[in-house]
This record gives C-alpha cells, structure tokens and sequence, in this order.
C-alpha cells in the first residue's frame, strides 16, 4: 500500500490485498479449499442443530480459526520457499510448527464441536 492513504482509502485497498491474498490461497493451497468447503458445510449445519447461539457462534468461529492458521501457515510456507530451496533445519523448523498449529487448532475444532453436540 503507498504510505499516505487513510481512512476509507487505506481500507479499502486492504481489502482488495486480503481478497488476492484469499484468492492466492484458494489457488494454490489444496488445504485451504478443502477447509473452505469444510466452512461451507459447517457454518449451515450448524444453525439446524439444537445448541444456544453462544454454542453456534463457537462451532463457527472455531472452523474459521482452523482457516485462519492455516492461510499463516501458508504465509510461513510461501516466505520460507522464497528463500531457497536447499534444506535449513530452521526452515524445516518453521514449516513444522505452522503445521503443528494447523493440527491443533483442527483438533481444538472437533473438540468443540464434539463437547457442544454431546452435553
């Protein structure tokens, strides 16, 4: 973004660079489409259920907190490619743990849905 934009300018154009970053994402990360699609079926699914709206808003926000670690995780990934293609244990190291974060947030999800369907 050029440096002196403000106000409905400045958000304006972050959201057009959040909707490349969304649509880079949705390209070029097969875990990012299938978490899409799990969001599509999940968010619908979860207004037939019988659960309070705190519940509903829980289930929900806990699929899009899934998303949300993994396009970081992307981000991590894509920088870390940037730099070289030869192995760094560093490198190594960074793709592991977003990875890791992916994995904990997806049990995390399940957990919370489980706990919520089954009280």
């Amino acid at each position: 973004m050029k440096p002196g934009h403000s106000g409905v300018k400045r958000l304006w154009l972050a959201s057009q660079y959040s909707w490349q970053g969304l649509k880079a994402a949705w390209r070029a990360e097969a875990a990012v489409r299938q978490e899409i699609l799990l969001i599509a079926v999940a968010v619908p699914v979860s207004f037939f259920l019988p659960v309070s709206p705190l519940e509903r808003a829980l289930m929900i926000a806990s699929v899009l907190l899934v998303l949300v670690v993994e396009l970081l995780n992307s981000a991590i990934e894509a920088v870390v490619d940037r730099i070289g293609a030869e192995h760094h244990e560093l490198s190594g190291r960074a793709k592991d743990m977003g990875s890791a974060a992916v994995l904990i947030t997806l049990i995390m999800a399940v957990l919370i849905w489980l706990g919520i369907l089954w009280h």
